[in-house]
């Protein structure tokens, strides 16, 4: 597992090896535990504050391609 980006000093968003279809990524902290797919960038498990999901949507279309990238590479 890697945590690939932190927002507001509180949550973290990783990628996490061996890990299941679809393509995704988890944000953990504080009482958030959420499931964005890489793909659609569209939040599949878990609940969060709408300007937060904003802003992890945000960061992940800025770095969709390379968190792909990096995500098929943890799964060989």
């Amino acid at each position: 597992m890697t945590t690939k980006q932190r927002f507001r000093n509180k949550y973290r968003l990783q990628l996490r090896e061996k890990d299941h279809e679809p393509m995704h990524v988890h944000l953990v902290g504080g009482d958030v535990n959420a499931k964005f797919d890489l793909i659609t960038l569209t939040l599949l498990a878990g609940s969060l504050p709408v300007d937060l999901k904003k802003e992890v949507t945000d960061w992940l279309r800025d770095n969709q391609a390379s968190l792909i990238e990096e995500w098929k590479t943890w799964q060989q």
